[in-house]
């Protein structure tokens, strides 16, 4: 794509700002805000992936999958805002699940060890991760209040936290699937998702590009239901005080 093509995808952006101000939304300075951002961002990551991609040196493709899984964390932990150690159980979560995920890919010789396959997978791995821990954290808070009569009672007839809060957690871990799982009831109906039309218009066969989709749609269903898992088995002790007590829904 030429700098010409690319300054002219700032139409999109016109339209937005133009709606926003046609229907009195008052989104213009938070898209604007946000197409600086993503541009220096994106820009800035492509000149560090060049760099790394060409020295194949393993400290610094760590060091960026750090800087991924911290970022990841800080985004989903403020969904769970009142929660003592939230973002350290969040942080667990998506490392041990870009672990699991990852040393799957590479111990099954899917993709080879290079940072051309490493950090663009797991940067997808990790993301998704946040996708789902957010979403988790969210009904979570939304459960805590629709179902804070059914956990007491639990409580009052001699319930561990664990059994009173446990299908609490279970509809939250289902509820975080869902965009997931339905993404792959419709990925190729609905829509081509961004890895397969990125290698399709750089010029990668379709099916090539399909085979990849497929790792990625299999390695989103397993992570989804790991991270969601693992969030709960960590987590649920934070929604009871230290006598175990059901906490307030506003914590």
């Amino acid at each position: 794509m030429s700098l010409i093509a690319l300054a002219s995808t700032l139409v999109f952006i016109a339209v937005s700002v133009g709606i926003s101000i046609w229907q009195k939304l008052g989104l213009e300075r938070d898209i604007l805000y946000g197409t600086i951002r993503s541009a220096i961002q994106l820009l800035a990551v492509g000149f560090v992936l060049q760099y790394i991609f060409g020295t194949h040196h393993f400290l610094l493709v760590a060091f960026i999958l750090v800087i991924m899984i911290a970022v990841a964390t800080w985004n989903a932990g403020k969904r769970g805002k009142g929660l003592k150690r939230i973002y350290l159980y969040v942080g667990l979560t998506i490392t041990i699940t870009e672990v699991v995920t990852m040393g799957l890919l590479l111990a099954l010789s899917i993709i080879p060890l290079t940072a051309r396959y490493v950090i663009p997978i797991s940067g997808m791995t990790i993301g998704n991760a946040m996708v789902v821990s957010s979403l988790f954290l969210n009904q979570m808070k939304r459960e805590a209040v629709t179902s804070r009569g059914e956990v007491e009672t639990l409580l009052s007839l001699g319930a561990s936290p664990r059994q009173a809060i446990h299908r609490m957690l279970n509809r939250s871990a289902r509820s975080s699937m869902i965009p997931t799982i339905d993404g792959m009831k419709t990925v190729g109906l609905v829509q081509l998702p961004g890895m397969m039309t990125g290698m399709i218009v750089a010029g990668a066969s379709p099916l090539e590009a399909v085979r990849y989709q497929i790792l990625i749609m299999f390695a989103f269903a397993s992570s989804a239901a790991l991270t969601s898992i693992l969030l709960a088995l960590m987590s649920y002790r934070l929604w009871f005080g230290k006598l175990g007590q059901f906490m307030r829904s506003d914590t």
